[in-house]
């Protein structure tokens, strides 16, 4: 099969050419260290610097207030554990967040818990939200953070996080949101959405894998997560990554200036897709807000499918998407997102994610409408379990 459809933009997408070009003088020529004070070195401190603003100015953030990381997992452990630390000096053990955060955030909150903290996991419901009402009610006087990611990777539902943002300063509690998937496909405002720390991951929005930022609002102290050097302001040691660096910058720049124009026609392609699913294939449903999501993000469950065997088959038709998170697509569990919005083990087997970019064409989206149905209908001849539910019989 030559054709390649990628329909997988939230697991990773395609690095812009012209961000490899900005990248490439610091991979070959200019490859001096940052912390150098001859001259070589400085080049690369600048290059650094200038993509620090660069970030500071798209997120409006303060250029002191991002810190550069290794990418978004390493963001969300920095500002959780580090938080959790300091804030237990003050007797503060208890941390708010959902039950269908990232991994990334969710293992290092189980980490937590067997440390003695107290772990408060809220609800999301049917439509895949958070309701504000539910994050006032459970913070305590005792709560040290509050983290709830701003646009969810599986189903693409956009929390009302300057809500949340404004109950948390209220209350006095810090504010954590893993932004991975939201930076560069949707506006984001770190100052005006009342946000205290922000992760993002570059590979999300056409930049380079391996390289992330946290941003920490400026007066917010904590230790460093990794040590042995002065970078990052002495809170992340480690030589920086200039090349990276640079095109994360460059990366967010593309995208963030480029949201208000192409947002129209990625949502339109979204929703043939979604609408083409529906009324081509019986008994399947959207996941997730139909409003609140993602621009790009389409996640449909297919009754008497199993996830995997449609990647497979879909995947001789040159077509690249996903079940569900691309950190666990190697396990057969059904998607702990789809079964915290209420959907039975059986149904969330069935599910496909297809999140699509500015690069998907209206063409690929016609394949797409076309390809799936037939191996649904393939699938579903060969299945036990979609015979007995056209018998109306159970099957859980």
């Amino acid at each position: 099969m030559d054709r390649l459809i990628y329909a997988d933009n939230a697991a990773t997408t395609q690095l812009y050419p012209q961000v490899l070009e900005k990248m490439m003088p610091y991979l070959t020529e200019q490859y001096g260290n940052p912390s150098s004070l001859y001259s070589f070195g400085q080049n690369a401190r600048q290059a650094v610097d200038e993509a620090r603003d660069m970030v500071a100015s798209y997120l409006n953030c303060r250029s002191d207030e991002v810190f550069f990381t290794s990418g978004g997992s390493e963001a969300d452990n920095w500002a959780i554990r580090m938080t959790a630390e300091t804030m237990a000096k003050k007797g503060k053990k208890h941390i708010v967040s959902t039950v269908f955060e990232h991994h990334a955030v969710l293992h290092t909150l189980n980490a937590l818990k067997k440390q003695g903290y107290e772990i408060t996991l809220l609800p999301v419901y049917e439509n895949g939200l958070v309701r504000v009402e539910d994050v006032k009610n459970a913070i305590r006087p005792d709560t040290a953070l509050v983290t709830i990611m701003f646009a969810n990777n599986e189903i693409g539902t956009i929390q009302p996080i300057p809500e949340i943002g404004a109950v948390c300063r209220e209350k006095g509690v810090l504010f954590h949101t893993d932004a991975v998937q939201a930076v560069g496909h949707v506006p984001v405002d770190f100052s005006g959405m009342n946000i205290d720390m922000l992760s993002l991951s570059a590979h999300k929005f056409h930049g380079p894998k391996g390289i992330g930022a946290l941003l920490i609002r400026r007066g917010i102290r904590f230790a460093s997560l990794i040590e042995g050097g002065a970078q990052e302001k002495g809170r992340r040691a480690g030589t920086e990554n200039t090349a990276s660096i640079v095109g994360l910058a460059h990366a967010l720049k593309i995208t963030c200036d480029n949201i208000e124009n192409t947002a129209p026609s990625l949502i339109s392609k979204r929703e043939r897709l979604i609408s083409g699913l529906l009324s081509s294939v019986e008994r399947c449903r959207l996941n997730g807000d139909p409003i609140k999501r993602l621009p790009g993000n389409v996640n449909i469950s297919f009754e008497g499918v199993e996830g995997e065997s449609l990647l497979l088959l879909l995947d001789f038709q040159g077509v690249c998407a996903s079940s569900g998170s691309a950190c666990t697509s190697g396990s057969l569990d059904p998607s702990h997102v789809l079964l915290s919005i209420g959907l039975p083990h059986a149904i969330a087997h069935g599910s496909l994610r297809l999140t699509i970019s500015n690069e998907t064409t209206d063409e690929e989206v016609d394949i797409l409408l076309e390809v799936i149905p037939p191996i649904i209908k393939r699938l579903r001849e060969i299945s036990p379990v979609w015979e007995k539910i056209i018998k109306g019989e159970k099957y859980e």
